[in-house]
């Protein structure tokens, strides 16, 4: 089974210094029908302003990812970690027991394009941590797992596929997959997904991917 989730179908917050696309609910966007995927509970699609961001702030007992897709976002936590996370990279933060931390646009002149992720973790109370990684540049017609650890059963993969190309992702019956399109357009299965499109999947044991136009995707494995 395979539900589409269209890009103009997510929330919007248009904050004037923020501009976010919400998968599911989330602040002021409430969907009983969409509150999270099995430990999936966040996906925001942000962009933000010159020298914009998001002051300190406190969250506890979560995994949140940070995928950068243009600009640089400027990282401070209270675990000490300062620097900036550039595209192509990702960062993940177990909040844990609890941080803070701020998330700022690091140009004044040019807005920043990023993802961020929540997944619930299998533990409460964990130790704070943070990790940050750099994805292959040089990636194509594959899938490439993300190098960081993740308190949970989850496996999250970067897909990319140039046109006329195709690939292939093995699923076991009982786990669920979350596709979310970064850019392009492809089908999986036979059903087309376009840039900000996202595709739920249950029940499906081989995903065949077909890329109309070069794209780039997530797929995030779940228990």
């Amino acid at each position: 089974m395979i539900t589409i989730r269209k890009s103009q179908d997510r929330g919007h917050a248009q904050h004037g210094w923020l501009d976010s696309y919400h998968s599911f609910s989330f602040a002021d966007y409430y969907d009983p029908k969409w509150m999270g995927f099995r430990t999936l509970r966040v996906i925001n699609e942000d962009r933000v302003a010159p020298a914009q961001g998001f002051g300190s702030h406190p969250h506890k007992d979560m995994e949140i990812i940070t995928y950068v897709l243009s600009g640089q976002v400027k990282h401070k936590d209270s675990m000490g970690n300062e620097g900036t996370i550039k595209p192509g990279e990702i960062q993940k933060m177990s909040a844990g027991t609890g941080v803070m931390h701020s998330e700022f646009n690091a140009s004044s002149k040019e807005e920043v394009h990023f993802l961020q992720i929540w997944i619930m973790p299998d533990t409460k109370d964990l130790k704070p941590g943070y990790e940050q990684n750099l994805l292959p540049v040089d990636q194509q017609d594959s899938l490439f797992a993300f190098p960081i650890t993740i308190h949970q059963d989850v496996k999250i993969f970067r897909g990319r596929l140039s046109r006329g190309h195709e690939l292939s992702y093995k699923v076991n019956k009982d786990r669920g997959t979350w596709v979310q399109m970064i850019w392009g357009s492809l089908s999986i299965n036979g059903n087309p997904l376009e840039q900000g499109d996202a595709a739920l999947i249950e029940k499906e044991t081989n995903l065949q991917f077909s890329s109309q136009n070069n794209s780039e995707f997530l797929l995030f494995d779940l228990k």
